[in-house]
């Protein structure tokens, strides 16, 4: 905590990325990001057609494309599957229902996939990472501070 305080109070900084790094979008563009983001958020469970968010941005689809790409350096999908897996993560935590409903719960409708895109996107299978998650907090509850 000291130092992140000290860190905080300091009147001295100093720029880590270039400026060609710097996000200078206009308005209407982080309007769209926002809404591309808000509307994902809402309605990941589901199959979402691109030419859907396509039309949330007001763009053709092949714009849509390669606008989302160019912003996130991820393709639409890849987005939208990080997003589920993130969800089926919360989940696991949980701990209330079954890996398989967690995969249709999170928007995967098809379970090899769904393990499949788990295991890319955060390196274990489901069940390991719930096991891990459990016998790390088992051992931070057990092991004194």
């Amino acid at each position: 905590m000291e130092a992140l305080t000290s860190i905080g109070n300091c009147t001295k900084t100093r720029l880590l990325s270039s400026i060609g790094f710097k996000h200078n979008f206009e308005d209407s563009e982080n309007d769209r990001i926002h809404a591309i983001y808000e509307f994902s958020l809402a309605n990941f469970k589901r199959k979402i057609q691109t030419q859907e968010v396509a039309d949330i941005a007001h763009v053709s689809v092949n714009y849509f494309c390669r606008y989302f790409k160019s912003r996130t350096r991820k393709t639409y999908s890849q987005f939208i599957n990080e997003i589920r897996i993130g969800h089926a993560c919360k989940l696991l935590i949980e701990n209330k229902i079954n890996v398989k409903q967690i995969c249709y719960e999170s928007g995967f409708y098809n379970f090899a996939s769904f393990h499949k895109y788990f295991k890319s996107i955060t390196g274990k299978s489901p069940l390991s990472y719930q096991r891990e998650f459990f016998n790390d907090r088992k051992e931070t509850i057990i092991s004194p501070a």
